[in-house]
């Protein structure tokens, strides 16, 4: 095969690539929308009645770390609080119930 016809196939082959990356990353669809709707997520779960982390995980689908990394924020803004510390009822392991309540702060 030609060398040039390599070269001209390899840069080809770049081009594409580089022009999908910039498709995927330049739509505005990025991690932070996602990121403030998980946040969003837990609030309103934590608004009905205490919860603790891991029946939150279970009834959004949101991962626990991601939770725990949430609930850590409220903390700071004091939007949250521990309501009580008890048996969570899907663990059987001693937790903390929270709640964004804001009759209950």
């Amino acid at each position: 095969m030609n060398f040039c016809l390599i070269v001209k196939k390899n840069n080809a082959m770049r081009t594409n690539i580089h022009d999908g990356i910039k498709k995927s990353f330049s739509t505005g669809q990025a991690k932070d929308s996602t990121f403030h709707n998980q946040k969003q997520k837990v609030f309103k779960a934590l608004l009905s009645y205490p919860k603790t982390m891991l029946m939150v995980s279970v009834e959004t689908g949101i991962m626990r770390a991601s939770i725990c990394r949430y609930i850590a924020g409220f903390r700071q803004e004091d939007r949250i609080q521990i309501v009580s510390k008890g048996i969570c009822p899907i663990s059987r392991h001693r937790a903390g119930f929270y709640t964004t309540n804001p009759n209950s702060l």
